[in-house]
Parts: structure tokens; C-alpha cells; sequence
């Protein structure tokens, strides 16, 4: 069974759900104002809004007949903590690698 950073990260792996993610990030959207720009059908459509939603990223509602999209920020700050932690590692990494190429560097003097 797959977590829900895992769910995030496979969510966010289709191009096309990353677009509906960039276009909320501006805002809530309803579902037709989304599907607009997209190249597919809204049934197409509403599947990948589907999957942006079990991955917890996307939280939509209904009212009458308009569903309204909006991106749920706690979702997002999990993948982004996530990235940032190995950021840090690999960052603390190549500062250990560089100050071991300028030890050795001033040895070869």
C-alpha cells in the first residue's frame, strides 16, 4: 500500500496532472475552467483531477452543479519537506567533498 508521499510523487509524475497542480496553485478552479486549455476530454480530465485527489494534493467540492477544485498546501508541504531534507544532505555532502579537495589540494603544495 502506498503512502501518501508516495501517492503525491506518483500523482505529480503525469505531465498533465503537474499542469492541473501549476493552474490551482493560482487559485481554485472549477473542473470545466480547468479542463478549458487541456487537449482532452473532460472525462479524461476528471480522471486525472481523480487521482490528484486520492494522492491528497487536490481538494474538491460541489456546489449544485459546479465542482470546484483547490489544492490542499499540507499535501504539498509533505513532498516539498521531503525534497528539502535530502537537499540538505546532499548539500552537507558536497561541502564535506569540497573541504577534503581543498585539504588535499594545500597538501600538494
Amino acid at each position: 500500500m502506498l503512502n501518501q508521499l508516495d501517492r503525491a510523487f506518483q500523482a505529480l509524475g503525469d505531465p498533465t496532472r503537474r499542469t492541473l497542480v501549476e493552474r490551482l496553485a493560482a487559485g481554485p478552479a472549477s473542473v470545466s475552467e480547468l479542463a478549458g486549455p487541456l487537449p482532452m476530454s473532460l472525462p479524461a480530465v476528471m480522471l486525472h483531477l481523480k487521482v490528484l485527489e486520492e494522492s491528497g494534493l487536490v481538494i474538491s467540492e460541489k456546489k449544485g452543479r459546479v465542482r470546484t477544485c483547490r489544492i490542499d498546501p499540507n499535501a504539498l508541504s509533505l513532498a516539498e519537506n521531503w525534497i528539502n531534507a535530502r537537499r540538505r544532505m546532499w548539500e552537507r555532502s558536497l561541502d564535506r567533498l569540497d573541504a577534503f579537495l581543498d585539504e588535499t589540494a594545500k597538501d600538494e603544495r
